[in-house]
């Protein structure tokens, strides 16, 4: 298996998760990381970690589930979180491919438990993706995006979610005059899942995280970003996951080529620093 450098993508999910009455921590036979494994591993996802493997998004580096504790004023705990390298270059018509990653990280969570999303926060290798040589670059990769959207077609307008999302490139400034002409880009596209009103790129300490990853794996510590407020289709890892792809993709056509902290939560619940 051949893991590039500076290919890290991790999530961590912040709030509550309810431990099945009878699944016995201490006793269990699996754990985060090996649910993890197995469950990206029978979906296709996984690169064997072996010489010369080929096939998969991604290769396995760890993964965690924090004890299960009391949630205090506006400080959600994190409870679980999944650390992946990317195996192979994106292809110029794809995103990253976060919602996969992200469906997956889900699927483990509801096997260990029963969560209550509170923020989610993604490192998205944003450099992993093709610089765009034109305007028409990475044109087929949009168009996967917009097609996956479809998913999302009927579902429950009552479900249609108030979130402020983040964008923090670290010690690298370029998503501050990047984001302006990111929204206006996303504005032009044809969906429905990610209505913006606005981009800030203010600095405000109250809500944001404290990224869930060491500064040597990004540019960090955080100190450059812009947040978005915004209508999600839905407050969930599928629809975060397509959200996070689409934004790392805009940052790329529009002059990001660093890693970027994507961190999201419901307007009105700030999720203060973890």
């Amino acid at each position: 298996m051949s893991i590039r450098p500076d290919s890290t993508m991790l999530v961590a999910l912040y709030g509550e998760l309810v431990p099945h009455p009878w699944r016995d921590p201490l006793a269990a036979s699996s754990d985060a990381y090996s649910l993890f494994v197995a469950r990206s591993s029978a979906l296709g996802w996984l690169t064997e970690a072996v010489e010369d493997a080929s096939g998969g998004l991604w290769g396995m580096n760890d993964a965690g589930q924090d004890p299960v504790a009391a949630v205090a004023g506006s400080r959600p705990a994190r409870v679980a979180w999944f650390q992946v390298s990317l195996t192979t270059p994106v292809p110029a018509d794809r995103p990253l491919p976060v919602q996969a990653f992200l469906s997956c990280a889900g699927d483990v969570v509801a096997r260990l438990g029963t969560p209550r999303l509170r923020a989610v926060q993604v490192l998205l290798p944003v450099q992993g993706l093709d610089a765009p040589a034109d305007a028409s670059s990475r044109r087929s990769a949009v168009m996967t995006l917009l097609q996956d959207a479809g998913w999302f077609a009927d579902a429950d307008p009552g479900l249609r979610t108030r979130v402020r999302v983040t964008l923090d490139g670290g010690q690298d400034p370029s998503i501050r005059s990047a984001a302006p002409e990111m929204l206006r880009w996303i504005r032009e596209l044809d969906q429905d899942v990610f209505s913006c009103d606005s981009v800030s790129v203010t600095d405000d300490d109250d809500v944001v995280l404290e990224p869930a990853v060491v500064d040597e794996v990004w540019l960090g510590p955080a100190r450059h970003r812009a947040t978005f407020q915004a209508t999600l289709a839905e407050w969930s890892l599928e629809a975060l996951g397509w959200l996070a792809a689409l934004l790392a993709d805009a940052g790329s056509r529009h002059g990001v080529g660093t890693p970027l902290m994507f961190t999201a939560a419901p307007s009105g619940s700030s999720p203060g620093r973890a």
